[in-house]
């Protein structure tokens, strides 16, 4: 992307200074010019496109520096504007910031010094035009139902929906943990004559079998102990919607039959019950598992995957969309900022960087729990490198930072293993455990030495 011109206002009363500035400026920036009073100031300001404004306090005119400041922000609140004076008080320092400035300098003055300025407020209008671009294909980008992504790879899954959503086929997708599979389940439903329906979702995954038949088909009052009343099941609830079922490769294989029966005759009974209910919701499923080897281990049914698999939708990885990823950091920071009461946070172009280069085994959602972690412990308003988690840098790199010891990288290596797995299980700590292979003691142990609770 190619920086636009970078232009500069000196506003000051003496020759001297307002020549010896424009001198010792002239390779900061790449437009400059000059004015000698406000009116001239104003004039000039109004005609062109300044980035930066340098303004003197005492101005021999019938308005101070201050009150021009205003005026300035008030016409072009994106400018930065730096005031300079002789007379560098704390009062005039509060009433400069107060009208907007973005730093103070008193004279008498040291180049060296209003050249770091000068850089800074560049490098700033450069943070603030990078953010509003994102915002603006921010703005666009998440077109459906609140997903963020104009990558090539999210276009193909949008081109996806919009063909499948007017249809009732069934749906099932597929992608790693994290990836963001229930928004698209949630688009798909947006997006079809159910619109106006309930969207109903349920976690396979996170439900016993003995819970499961009730919490899917219904039951009466009395069917089984502490069944104290009638409960409709997520059938009848999502009827004349969708139903959206979580980790579907997961049911047991009674399960699997059960919901075949009702896939294959469209009826299904409560629990305890005799009366045989119609199922009026479309399906669609999710799984972040190869459905292939399932079926070759037999753990899943072939006949059930056909039903489920009409129209497949691959959701892909984080690490497939990797232009997504400054769409997604600003879309979190301003979530999280407006949610926690936080000023709003940026991040610099090395901590941007290293987002991008990292590997993100936990996907959107271990982004979003970063950049929250970011905006309710990081106290400034920019956000460096330095300031990322630890096993960001490990692995964006591959290889620990060359000052590490090797116990240190050994464990910055098991830290962040640890929280892309808890990242993945959705924090479910014995899924993390039997996901790492360690028993739930140890997983418990480690949580406490890295602080991943």
């Amino acid at each position: 992307m190619s920086e636009e011109a970078f232009r500069l206002l000196i506003v000051d009363d003496e020759p001297n200074i307002r020549s010896g500035l424009a001198k010792g400026l002239k390779r900061e920036v790449d437009e400059l010019d000059t004015a000698a009073d406000a009116d001239e100031a104003i004039a000039k300001f109004a005609a062109t496109d300044y980035q930066l404004a340098i303004v003197d306090v005492r101005l021999n005119c019938n308005i101070t520096g201050i009150e021009l400041v205003r005026q300035m922000l008030s016409q072009r609140p994106q400018t930065t504007v730096i005031v300079i004076t002789a007379h560098g008080t704390v009062e005039t320092a509060v009433d400069a910031m107060r009208a907007g400035a973005f730093d103070f300098i008193a004279k008498p003055l040291d180049l060296n010094l209003v050249r770091q300025q000068v850089a800074k407020a560049r490098a700033h209008h450069l943070l603030q035009s990078e953010n509003s671009r994102l915002r603006s294909e921010l703005a666009g980008a998440g077109e459906i139902s609140g997903i963020i992504g104009g990558s090539a790879a999210m276009q193909s899954v949008y081109h996806q929906i919009r063909q499948v959503a007017s249809t009732e086929a069934t749906v099932m997708i597929q992608g790693e943990s994290g990836t963001g599979k229930e928004l698209i389940a949630r688009a798909v439903h947006d997006l079809s004559d159910r619109s106006a329906g309930p969207f109903i979702a349920v976690n396979l995954g996170a439900m016993p079998e003995t819970l499961l038949e009730s919490e899917l088909f219904g039951h009466e009052k009395g069917s089984f102990s502490g069944a104290s009343r009638q409960k409709p099941g997520c059938f009848e609830q999502a009827a004349g919607g969708t139903l959206f079922l979580d980790e579907v490769t997961e049911m047991s294989a009674k399960s699997q039959v059960d919901l075949l029966r009702v896939l294959e005759s469209q009826q299904f009974t409560r629990v305890g019950g005799e009366s045989v209910l119609t199922a009026d919701a479309r399906i669609v499923s999710a799984t972040n598992r190869s459905v292939a080897t399932l079926i070759e281990e037999g753990t899943f049914r072939e006949d059930l995957y056909y039903r489920l698999n009409v129209i497949p939708i691959e959701v892909p990885s984080l690490r497939q969309r990797g232009d997504d990823i400054p769409l997604l950091v600003e879309h979190f920071l301003r979530l999280f900022c407006d949610r926690h009461r936080r000023s709003q946070k940026t991040l610099d172009r090395d901590a941007m960087t290293m987002m991008a280069q990292a590997r993100w085994p936990g996907n959107v959602r271990q982004l979003r729990n970063v950049i929250e972690r970011m905006v309710v412990t990081h106290t400034g308003d920019t956000i460096t490198a330095a300031d990322l988690p630890r096993e960001l840098s490990v692995a964006s790199t591959g290889v620990s930072p060359t000052n590490q010891s090797l116990a240190e990288a050994v464990e910055a290596c098991e830290r962040s293993i640890i929280s892309a797995a808890l990242a993945e299980c959705n924090c479910h700590r014995e899924k993390t455990a039997q996901r790492l292979g360690v028993s739930i003691r140890t997983l418990h142990y480690k949580m406490g030495r890295y602080g991943l609770h």
